[in-house]
C-alpha cells in the first residue's frame, strides 16, 4: 500500500469538494494553512490535475481577497471538436479519453482502442510529428463515438 504524496491528498480534498458541488470557490492560503503547504503547492495541483482536457476549468485571482474557483465541465464540452488542439501529447490525449469515457461519449471498449491507438509505440514517429498524428487520430475517434452516438439516439453529432 502506497502512501499519498501532498499533492494526491490536495486532488482527493478539491474531488470531495465537487463531488457536492460542480463550482467550488476557495482561498489558496487557506488551502495552503490547511494542508501546511506553500501555496504554490497549491498551484501545482491545479496547474497538473485540474486542466481543461480533465474536464475542469480554474479561475483564480491573486492577493488579500483572492480566490480559486474551480469547476467540473459538463461531459459533452470534452467533446466539442473545435476545441481540440492542433498536436496533443499521449498524457493529455488519454486525459481527453478518460473524460469522454466517463461523460458517456464513448463506452469503456471504444476508449481503451482510443488509447491503444494513440500510444507512442503505436504511432511510431518523431515529436512532434507524432503529436500532430495522434491529435488528428482521437479527432477522427471522437467524431465517429459523436456519429454512433447520434444514430443510436443518445445525443448529437
Amino acid at each position: 500500500m502506497s502512501a499519498q504524496t501532498l499533492a494526491d491528498q490536495i486532488e482527493a480534498h478539491l474531488l470531495q469538494l465537487l463531488a457536492a458541488d460542480a463550482r467550488v470557490e476557495l482561498q489558496r492560503t487557506y488551502l495552503a494553512h490547511m494542508f501546511a503547504c506553500a501555496p504554490s503547492q497549491i498551484n501545482y495541483v491545479l496547474d497538473t490535475r485540474f486542466t481543461p482536457a480533465r474536464g475542469y476549468a480554474v479561475e483564480s485571482r491573486r492577493g488579500g481577497g483572492g480566490f480559486i474557483r474551480l469547476v467540473r465541465l459538463p461531459a459533452h464540452a470534452g467533446a466539442s471538436l473545435s476545441d481540440l488542439p492542433l498536436c496533443l501529447s499521449q498524457t493529455e490525449a488519454e486525459h481527453m479519453i478518460d473524460r469522454l469515457a466517463d461523460g458517456g461519449v464513448c463506452s469503456p471498449d471504444a476508449a481503451a482502442v482510443m488509447r491503444a491507438a494513440v500510444d507512442r509505440q503505436a504511432i511510431g514517429l518523431p515529436l512532434p510529428l507524432r503529436d500532430d498524428v495522434r491529435a488528428r487520430l482521437l479527432r477522427a475517434m471522437i467524431e465517429a463515438c459523436l456519429r454512433t452516438a447520434a444514430l443510436r439516439g443518445e445525443g448529437s453529432a
